[in-house]
């Protein structure tokens, strides 16, 4: 029998404490904290500052101890992300890359091919692609908004949480990937340990989900909006606003309970680049699918500036869609459609680097230290040290 499963909606936040769960920071976001960051944001600092973008997740915490498969401890979850909110059945324009392959993202062979994303993005761990894929198409037929009334292929993304969690128990349900369907709403995002984030590492500290956005005044008015499942890096590349953070700080990094002795070989792997990365770009510019494969090849560059490597083990795999020309899809003759010029399509770029360098220090920034599975205790990364850090280099902004 499964062990008690704790299932956390989006906007809900616990403040008794949960298994696994360490001690708990200030909710400093990137901003808070004095980190001198380029661009103005939206007034959310989030994906769902681009207009109509819902997100919902569902976050699993159970059990501690030693790991059992089947039983737990469970630190998982699902997340998804709609680009036109949950009860629009209007495809987007959308383009993907991968920046290194070991990885996964369901349906981009009929993105790449049609130009379009039919439904939500969805994040989860390696394992649960597969029930998280047939629950979006369960969930659509319900809703009476199956895309092509007899098929759908959902986009659907993963990092591995075997450190933290029991990956091979197989936690997350349909019921699980309909509750973050379900829950998905525009406004605030929660940030770190929820949703596919639940038991994610991101450069040895905690990980899991983060966002930011840019807003470009003079440049069209545009907004771009980024959301990421970081799970990648190793510690010493590590860099926040051009800081060598990760050689700054070398300790804290994933060990067994009580955290004392040689390490073992699991832990050992855990100080490696082994992760991956799942970012979601969102703009309301109208763009048309070649664009949009540009702009998710930026991506990559703002996992660059905080020391990502695309290591050989690691997916890092990248979906950007635009909100822009709505009905583009239907089948009325000749479709009438917007296209920003290429020629003014850099500050998109620009804007992207920076949502994603944000949107990965505000998911570490969110994250508790986590203990889960054969007790791995995960450290987040702490407020006060890094500040300490960025105003030895003259970086901490007033």
């Amino acid at each position: 029998m499964k062990v008690p499963v704790i299932a956390l909606a989006a906007t809900l936040w616990v403040a008794v404490a949960t298994p696994g769960s360490g001690h708990a920071q200030k909710r400093e976001r990137a901003r808070d904290l004095g980190i001198p960051l380029e661009g103005v944001p939206g007034p959310l600092d989030a994906i769902t500052d681009v207009a109509g973008v819902e997100v919902g997740h569902r976050t699993l915490i159970a059990g501690s101890g030693k790991l059992i498969a089947g039983k737990g401890p469970v630190r998982t979850g699902v997340t998804a992300v709609f680009p036109r909110g949950k009860t629009s059945d209007d495809p987007v324009f959308a383009g993907w890359f991968t920046m290194n392959g070991n990885g996964e993202m369901t349906g981009t062979t009929w993105v790449e091919e049609s130009g379009f994303l039919w439904g939500p993005v969805m994040i989860t761990n390696t394992h649960s692609v597969g029930v998280v894929r047939d629950a979006v198409i369960e969930w659509a037929l319900r809703q009476g908004r199956l895309p092509h009334d007899e098929w759908s292929l959902p986009v659907v993304a993963e990092t591995w949480d075997g450190g933290l969690n029991d990956i091979n128990g197989f936690h997350v349900t349909k019921s699980d990937a309909w509750a973050a369907l379900d829950s998905a709403r525009g406004g605030f995002v929660s940030e770190g340990s929820v949703g596919g984030g639940t038991g994610m590492i991101c450069n040895r500290f905690k990980g899991g989900i983060g966002t930011a956005s840019r807003r470009l005044g003079a440049d069209g008015g545009y907004t771009v909006g980024v959301l990421v499942q970081c799970n990648y890096g190793a510690r010493a590349p590590l860099r926040i606003a051009g800081v060598p953070v990760g050689r700054e700080m070398p300790d804290l990094l994933p060990c067994r309970e009580p955290c004392s002795g040689p390490r073992s070989a699991r832990e050992t792997r855990l100080a490696e680049d082994v992760g991956s990365i799942i970012i979601v770009v969102a703009t309301d510019a109208p763009l048309l699918p070649h664009q949009l494969k540009r702009i998710a090849k930026r991506a990559a560059l703002g996992v660059g500036r905080m020391g990502g490597l695309a290591g050989n083990s690691s997916g890092d795999i990248f979906i950007a869609f635009s909100t822009a020309n709505a009905r583009a899809s239907r089948d009325s003759g000749l479709a009438r459609l917007a296209m920003l010029s290429n020629e003014r399509i850099t500050p998109l770029f620009e804007a992207t680097v920076q949502a994603t360098e944000e949107a990965i220090i505000n998911a570490m920034l969110a994250a508790d230290t986590m203990t889960g599975a054969d007790d791995l205790k995960v450290y987040a990364l702490p407020h006060d040290r890094l500040r300490e850090i960025l105003r030895k280099y003259n970086r901490l902004a007033p």
